[in-house]
Order: C-alpha cells, then sequence, then structure tokens
C-alpha cells in the first residue's frame, strides 16, 4: 500500500506543528524545512484547519499550530481521512470494476483484510509518540531543542 502525498505532507506538517508547540508555523516555513510546494502546503493546512487539527490565524504574523492535543491525534483516523481514495485494487470500486472473477474471488477479502490491519495498527498511534522524543527532529529543522523541552516541562 503507498500513501498518498497529501496523506503524507499532512503527517508532516502535523509533526512540525507538533514541534512548534504554540509557536505559530508558516507554510512558508514549512516550505522551506521540507522542500515542499508552498501551493500543496496550503491545501493541506486547508484540509487540517478544516477538520480541526490545525488551528489558523490569518494576516501579518499568522501561520497555524495544533488545535489539538498531539495525544489527542489518531494517526489511523487522519490517515482514513485523508486517503480518501481508498480502492487497494480495482474490485473494491463496485461501480468501476471490470474484473471478471469479483464475484468468486476470494483474494478480495484477503487484501481487504490486510488493508483493514494496516488501519488497525495505525490506529494504535498518536502524533504524541511521533514526537516522544523531540530532540533528533528538532535538530533536523534547526528548532530549538531546549525550548521544546521547556514547553514540554511547563
Amino acid at each position: 500500500m503507498r500513501l498518498t502525498r497529501f496523506t503524507d505532507y499532512s503527517l508532516r506538517v502535523l509533526m512540525y506543528a507538533g514541534l512548534a508547540r504554540d509557536r505559530l508555523v508558516t507554510i512558508a516555513e514549512l516550505a522551506e524545512v521540507y522542500d515542499i510546494s508552498s501551493n500543496h502546503l496550503m491545501k493541506v493546512v486547508h484540509f487540517l484547519s478544516q477538520h480541526q487539527y490545525l488551528a489558523t490565524q490569518r494576516g501579518k504574523g499568522g501561520g497555524m499550530r495544533l488545535a489539538r492535543d498531539p495525544a489527542d491525534i489518531n494517526i489511523g483516523e487522519l490517515v482514513r481521512l485523508t486517503e480518501t481514495n481508498d480502492v487497494l485494487v480495482e474490485c473494491f470500486d463496485r461501480a468501476h470494476s471490470q474484473c471478471r472473477i469479483g464475484a468468486v474471488c476470494r483474494l478480495k477479502g484477503v487484501l481487504h483484510a490486510a488493508q483493514e490491519a494496516f488501519y488497525a495498527e495505525l490506529g494504535k498511534h498518536t502524533l504524541a509518540e511521533l514526537l516522544a522524543e523531540p530532540a533528533p527532529l528538532a535538530q533536523v529543522f534547526g528548532i530549538d531543542a531546549d525550548a521544546i523541552g521547556r514547553a514540554n516541562r511547563a
């Protein structure tokens, strides 16, 4: 199974915003640290704010921050939400499938179970777990790890 770029970028945005804690993060900042198009990121940020993962503030000095506690952001729920086309194989799409063996194929059930197991595993994890040891990520991003540590203790 392969995640879409949209899902990948959504996870990356939340991880970065989680590291930044209450500091506002800008799309330009995200685009620079991840080397991703700001146009793609605008769509991701808009989606994440619509679904209450991010709180955004417009205007000069604006940006975004997490709208929820990282422990309340379930990775499985987010991935299910962002993977709008979860058609793993043609026969999963009843409206458009032209598979000749679909009615009798047992592989479909196996693949569906595997896909559900994938989502179930992701559902066991939260953003807080991904940020449990923030120092290495902070170092990669050039974020002050000491400031993150102080924010975590506060």
